[in-house]
């Protein structure tokens, strides 16, 4: 979504791939890949928020509010499992 606010090239982002990057990279399950790929997540969330705060001030806010509202759901749904997930091994 970043990429398209800002007219980024396709394929641009910072993990090889397109929707679904392997992770974690293979010989790579431990504590520092998993904390690099939480900084990761964390930086591209605040360029979104970024990216998306000066395209709401641009004549293209319609169509970018749509798009963001589609980002901020699909974020919602996976809390939703994640927060049913740590339901169920509580039990």
């Amino acid at each position: 979504m970043r990429r398209r606010i800002e007219g980024g090239k396709r394929g641009s982002f910072t993990l090889l791939g397109s929707n679904f990057f392997r992770r974690p990279e293979q010989g790579k399950l431990n504590e520092g890949a998993w904390h690099a790929d939480k900084k990761l997540l964390e930086r591209e969330h605040r360029a979104l928020r970024g990216a998306a705060a000066k395209s709401l001030r641009t004549a293209r806010a319609g169509k970018a509010m749509r798009q963001l509202y589609g980002v901020a759901f699909h974020d919602i749904y996976h809390a939703g499992q994640i927060r049913l997930l740590r339901r169920l091994m509580e039990r």
